[in-house]
């Protein structure tokens, strides 16, 4: 990858870092309401705020450790198989930490896990 792409990547990562970095923590306020709608209503709103924050953050944690992995020289290098990232992964996804195989990869066990989480549950139940 060229210094200049870097650059290019380093920008757009700076620039979505500043937009994460602005929270609404306005709506995670309880608000207590008489009514019971206005309690379903506000409980959802927060609940809903709350996920959005909890994504953001999230995104921001990578996106922290994507400039990161820039300083020390390693971006754009699968941090699984150490192979290079394609280009267009990266322009798709600039905070990408493994390529598109190894992705598929974690994806597949993690649906695995998932299955075996839910079939141990029928079991249970």
């Amino acid at each position: 990858m060229t210094t200049t792409e870097v650059e290019a990547f380093q920008r757009i990562l700076g620039d979505r870092q500043k937009e994460l970095g602005i929270g609404n923590r306005e709506a995670l306020a309880v608000q207590a309401s008489p009514d019971e709608m206005d309690r379903i209503q506000h409980f959802s709103e927060r609940e809903y705020a709350m996920n959005h924050l909890e994504r953001n953050s999230r995104r921001l944690r990578e996106v922290q450790a994507a400039l990161r992995r820039i300083d020390d020289g390693s971006f754009g290098v699968c941090v699984d198989c150490e192979r290079s990232i394609n280009l267009k992964r990266l322009a798709a996804v600039p905070w990408s930490s493994t390529c598109i195989a190894c992705q598929e990869a974690a994806e597949t066990a993690h649906a695995d896990s998932r299955v075996e989480i839910e079939a141990g549950d029928e079991v249970a139940a």
